[in-house]
């Protein structure tokens, strides 16, 4: 992958998108964000503040750059060999892009949740346990509690407790979604990034994965993309809708929804295209 970084501070350059911040932090903020897949621009000069303790929404139809846009947020786009990127990304101040930046330290702080269920073929127990090992924390101890307080905080403890040390693929899909948040939670991560987490799961799932987000945010900021946008305005605090690459429009979600200040995010959240 080629990022094109100039080697300079990075110079707080204003945003074209106007939010009020609510006396907030700023978590993530893209600026000038430009990418390629080759020879297609796939996202085109993205400027985007996140906030901390919220949940922000990215929506818009297939193929408008929703899930290339998150995956630039924990540098995961950087395994498509193909990829080119410019722009500054920063997270809590400091530019993800730039060549000192470990991306180690990024993924321990920036968690992912994706599409379909992909828990471990290892116990319950094991997945949960898997990412603080890999952080060399050995006690059985200090593992036991890590993993009660994750599926605790997954709401999924009181499904699995006396199952621990059973294999995951036996959990249902819904639950195999709240053990991979689960697994996300154990590392103790800042953010957390979800790629249309309820897409493959059923109604009741759904609104469990729904409440536990809720719920999530008094302690994490909460990226989610999703395709559904009765869902987009039910958890999120701010939304952005994509198209084509591009923002096309950022607000609070109620604003968004009820009064659209552009008439093409008008268009796609009354169904006239998507």
């Amino acid at each position: 992958m080629q990022i094109a970084v100039p080697e300079r501070e990075t110079k707080n350059k204003p945003s074209s998108i106007t939010t009020t911040p609510k006396e907030k932090n700023i978590v993530y903020h893209t600026k000038d964000l430009n990418l390629w897949y080759g020879e297609n621009l796939a996202l085109k000069n993205i400027n985007l503040p996140i906030y901390e303790n919220e949940v922000t929404a990215i929506i818009g139809p297939s193929g408008c750059g929703k899930s290339t846009y998150i995956k630039t947020l924990n540098r995961m786009v950087e395994l498509v060999p193909s990829v080119k990127v410019s722009g500054d990304i920063l997270y809590r101040e400091k530019n993800i892009l730039a060549k000192s930046y470990q991306v180690e330290e990024l993924r321990t702080n920036v968690g992912m949740v994706f599409q379909k269920p992909n828990p471990f073929p290892k116990s319950i127990y094991d997945n949960i346990a898997y990412g603080p090992r890999i952080h060399g924390i050995r006690n059985k101890k200090v593992l036991d509690e890590i993993v009660e307080k994750s599926l605790r905080g997954a709401a999924i403890w009181d499904e699995v407790k006396d199952r621990l040390k059973e294999n995951a693929y036996g959990l249902s899909g819904g639950q195999q979604q709240r053990l991979c948040i689960a697994r996300c939670l154990a590392i103790e991560p800042d953010v957390i990034l979800m790629d249309e987490p309820t897409s493959a799961l059923d109604p009741i799932s759904t609104l469990k994965v729904e409440e536990l987000v809720q719920e999530l945010k008094k302690d994490y900021s909460i990226v989610i993309v999703t395709h559904n946008m009765q869902q987009a305005a039910r958890i999120s605090d701010r939304t952005a809708f994509f198209l084509n690459g591009e923002v096309v429009e950022y607000s609070e979600t109620d604003k968004l929804f009820s009064n659209p200040s552009d008439k093409r995010t008008e268009d796609y959240i009354t169904g006239r295209f998507g």
